[in-house]
């Protein structure tokens, strides 16, 4: 999932934003779904991205503050989920030089 989002310890990073890359790995039953073939009976795909969407519009200093609460958050939202790995990565990330991104991972278990 792509985002411009305002994640940053710097005030600039807050003020004008950068590119951010969400990675939401989910470790979910799908017996169910494999059976029925209905959206209801799995995780939808569409809620995970709104649910995301919703905390990467919040501005958090710390990436890592960001990837606990979207963590937290779809936890919350679906019973079915066992486990969720969240990677965030601020796309060329104000360091000094040339740098693709930094990331933070982030596994949650029930």
């Amino acid at each position: 999932m792509q985002f411009y989002a305002y994640h940053g310890c710097f005030a600039e990073e807050r003020k004008i934003g950068t590119r951010f890359v969400a990675d939401v790995e989910l470790q979910v039953d799908t017996s169910e779904a494999q059976l029925t073939d209905e959206i209801t009976s799995t995780v939808s795909y569409l809620e995970v991205y709104q649910l995301v969407k919703k905390e990467m519009d919040k501005p958090s200093h710390l990436l890592e503050n960001v990837v606990s609460r979207i963590a937290d958050t779809l936890l919350q939202q679906f019973a079915r989920i066992e486990q969720v790995t969240v990677r965030l990565s601020k796309l060329a990330p104000p360091l000094g030089g040339p740098v693709a991104s930094a990331s933070v991972e982030i596994t949650v278990k029930r």
